[in-house]
């Protein structure tokens, strides 16, 4: 099953810098809904996402501050995308453990 969602690119404030997207609250309750008893480390799913032309496996983490799944947006895919903090971008996901 394929899902989208848009959402801003962040920055982590911590050590690092990590780049994010949070997912909206109500595609985040669903997945929780859909993948109880599947989830990984730290609460993590294994998905296949897609941003423009590029295509790539990762996870998204269960984040507690805002009770959804944050998708982390590695720098090959940000400099490939021209993807910079504040922007505003379209993700298309599938979960690879369903």
């Amino acid at each position: 099953m394929e899902f989208t969602f848009s959402g801003e690119v962040w920055i982590y404030s911590g050590e690092g810098a990590w780049y994010f997207v949070t997912m909206p609250n109500d595609l985040a309750d669903e997945i929780q809904a859909r993948t109880a008893g599947i989830r990984r480390g730290f609460g993590s799913l294994r998905v296949q996402v897609t941003i423009g032309e590029s295509n790539w496996a990762t996870s998204l983490f269960r984040e507690s501050k805002s009770g959804s799944y944050i998708l982390p947006l590695k720098k090959e895919i940000r400099s490939k995308e021209k993807i910079t903090e504040g922007d505003l971008v379209s993700v298309c996901f599938t979960l690879a453990d369903l």
